[in-house]
């Protein structure tokens, strides 16, 4: 791997084909995603989008999980430290907004569990491609703080208003069968058949007539950059919830395994 990707070390990079960068997500807990990944899973489509020799991005974590979301260590930082948390937003926003913004086509393999930082990428890529069982959780008002980062510009237009607040409310594990089933993700494949099929695409999309299809994500995305004030909005209330008594709260029943007792107005 050239230089080009050196700023990010945290993330592991390989060419598995023609045209095709693969970025492993490869991290303790699940590759949970810590304020350094943060950062760099942010930033990290900018310098795809320059890359002279990538048609195609293709995201997957290593092990038993795509993602388990934010580390402890991040959200520690989200609920003590209100410089953290200005910098962190503007991370969350950068990291939508340069997916959808990047010109090359972004596969997603998804696999295990699929929660936070990592659930943006593989839902807003172009195409994802889930394993049956894997366990999609978007688990925002679980941690106490309104559903931010990517859902609110993406998952109506994807699965329809109904689903979207069912489990955006709920926080309820969804399977990647249901996840196709109400058009979550693209497509679902059996568990081992996951890593192989994104790839398949993957290099059939790298192959393909690049500017016709890079105009028509772009289009296409236009969808989702319409959506960008309800977006901030999100946002904005994911964050002014980190800064209060049920994010707390939450955070340490995560730590402790235990149901929550939000007291919040």
């Amino acid at each position: 791997m050239t230089d080009l990707y050196a700023a990010f070390p945290d993330l592991t990079f390989d060419r598995p084909a023609a045209g095709v960068l693969r970025i492993t997500l490869d991290a303790p807990g699940l590759n949970a995603v810590n304020p350094a990944v943060h950062r760099q899973l942010a930033d990290v489509w900018r310098t795809v989008d320059r890359d002279p020799e990538t048609n195609v991005a293709l995201l997957r974590g290593a092990g038993k999980a795509f993602s388990a979301g934010g580390s402890f260590d991040l959200l520690e930082s989200l609920v003590e430290d209100k410089s953290a948390r200005t910098e962190v937003m503007f991370e969350a926003r950068d990291l939508v907004f340069n997916v959808i913004d990047c010109s090359k086509v972004i596969v997603s393999a998804i696999h295990g569990p699929a929660v936070g930082a990592g659930l943006v990428v593989a839902l807003l890529a172009d195409v994802s491609v889930a394993a049956r069982t894997a366990r999609i959780i978007d688990g925002h008002t679980r941690l106490g703080v309104a559903a931010g980062d990517h859902a609110a510009i993406c998952w109506p237009l994807l699965c329809g208003m109904a689903k979207a607040k069912y489990y955006l409310l709920t926080c309820e594990a969804m399977s990647g069968e249901e996840a196709e089933r109400i058009g979550l993700v693209s497509l679902c494949v059996d568990d081992a058949d996951v890593q192989d099929r994104a790839l398949e695409i993957a290099t059939q999309l790298a192959s393909g007539a690049q500017q016709a299809i890079r105009l028509t994500k772009h289009a296409l995305n236009n969808w989702y950059r319409a959506q960008a004030a309800t977006f901030d909005a999100s946002l904005a209330f994911e964050f002014q919830g980190f800064a209060g008594p049920d994010a707390k709260e939450g955070l340490a029943s995560l730590k402790e395994k235990r149901a929550p007792r939000f007291t919040g107005s």
